[in-house]
């Protein structure tokens, strides 16, 4: 019997791409690479990679409650921005949210995200400890 949940948010890329926005097996829960978007498809702080990290952050906060678990259960982060300039920016709202929990993080460049007005990209892994 698998002890599997997969979690999905009805991103218009889930069901094309083949994948869960989360997925909890056992107390380890894995949440996939998230951007700036709202329910509705719409674009959140276009422009701004801070608002566009503080929101993101947010969302991956909401995934990890349905999944049972929280940000200080965030063992790791991925972090993909397609201009590393502003790294101050995203790591300000990075710092605001894991200043005390203190995850391993990485942050690199990439050449492009799934459309051009997302700025970065966020990953997160969390153990749930019993």
């Amino acid at each position: 019997m698998s002890n599997r949940t997969n979690i999905a948010s009805g991103a218009k890329w889930e069901s094309i791409v083949g994948y869960s926005r989360a997925v909890r097996i056992g107390n380890q829960v894995f949440v996939t690479g998230t951007v700036a978007v709202d329910e509705n498809g719409n674009v959140v702080g276009e422009g701004d990679a801070y608002a566009q990290a503080q929101f993101i952050l947010k969302r991956i906060g909401q995934f990890l409650e349905k999944a049972g678990a929280t940000m200080s259960d965030v063992v790791r982060t991925r972090i993909f921005t397609t201009d590393i300039s502003r790294w101050e920016q995203i790591g300000k709202a990075h710092g605001e949210v894991f200043r005390d929990i203190l995850p391993c993080t990485t942050m690199v460049e990439v050449s492009a995200l799934i459309s051009p007005e997302f700025l970065l990209e966020i990953e997160a892994d969390a153990i749930i400890e019993s």
